[in-house]
């Protein structure tokens, strides 16, 4: 598996600030074998760069001896897939269309997609969208990206995250098969299904294949929200046993740490507990 670390991880990345070269130095220094870039409507990495603009950045990828194979993306929360306007829902998928073409100019081989929301739970003055309109339009959203998808040759990696949709692994298995295309895929967060009160490694067996890319954090129970999450290795996180999973469906792509908020020490705390982690 190849060690990661995400881009929002490190100081200016929150804010799509931190200049690539910059974010590549820091991983390295760290000990990571790559960087999950981020996109947004705007700053370093964004959804109108140019075909020349993202060869650049490729080439300073490529000279920095690191792999870059996964682009994430926080734009649903400003820009819900399932909001109940259908402006907005249309604006999403454009955005997400124009990240997909930019992934693919970037030499990117996935891009993170959060499907929608019923609730944003740090986002009070959104929902509650009824579920099943939530899946109805997160099903219409990906029925039209994946053709993007496909002609760029870029996966798309749904994540399960903390967004009221798709806390059992198998209605996210079955909503991923109903697609019928090896380009929709799970971008697997380990930590957040701790917060729905599940088994990591369950998930990992029920969606097996179907895991197209992983992240990693971690977090307490006994604290349950927001604020469970933690650095690697001090939280509830069965680890061994996970790793044990990814291993048995034959995963042996990124796992990309996402630690937030970034501070000091964190990249090389990370980075040394992530080889831990890896080697369990």
């Amino acid at each position: 598996m190849i060690k990661c670390i995400s881009y929002w991880s490190i100081p200016g990345g929150l804010e799509n600030t931190c200049p690539v070269y910059q974010a590549l130095t820091a991983a390295k220094a760290a000990g990571f074998d790559g960087l999950e870039l981020a996109i947004d409507q705007q700053g370093v990495v964004h959804t109108i760069l140019s075909e020349q603009e993202c060869s650049v950045i490729r080439q300073m990828i490529e000279a920095s001896g690191l792999t870059v194979q996964t682009l994430a993306s926080g734009m649903s929360w400003g820009c819900c897939p399932t909001d109940p306007n259908p402006k907005v829902r249309k604006k999403s998928i454009d955005l997400y269309r124009a990240a997909l073409q930019r992934a693919a100019w970037l030499g990117c081989d996935a891009l993170l997609f959060v499907p929608g929301a019923v609730m944003i739970p740090w986002d009070k003055q959104f929902g509650p969208v009824k579920y099943t309109d939530a899946v109805k339009w997160a099903r219409q959203a990906v029925g039209q990206l994946v053709r993007t998808a496909e002609k760029v040759k870029v996966d798309l990696c749904i994540e399960n995250v903390w967004n009221g949709l798709f806390y059992s692994p198998v209605e996210f298995r079955d909503f991923i098969d109903s697609f019928d295309s090896p380009r929709v895929k799970a971008y697997f967060d380990v930590g957040n299904v701790l917060g729905y009160h599940q088994y990591p490694p369950h998930w990992i067996e029920i969606l097996g294949k179907r895991i197209g890319r992983v992240h990693i954090k971690d977090f307490k129970r006994s604290v349950g929200n927001l604020t469970g999450f933690c650095e690697l290795l001090e939280g509830d996180v069965p680890w061994k046993e996970t790793m044990a999973a990814l291993r048995k469906i034959g995963y042996r792509k990124t796992i990309v740490a996402e630690m937030l908020p970034p501070g000091p020490g964190l990249q090389d705390r990370t980075s040394q507990a992530l080889t831990r982690i890896v080697a369990m």
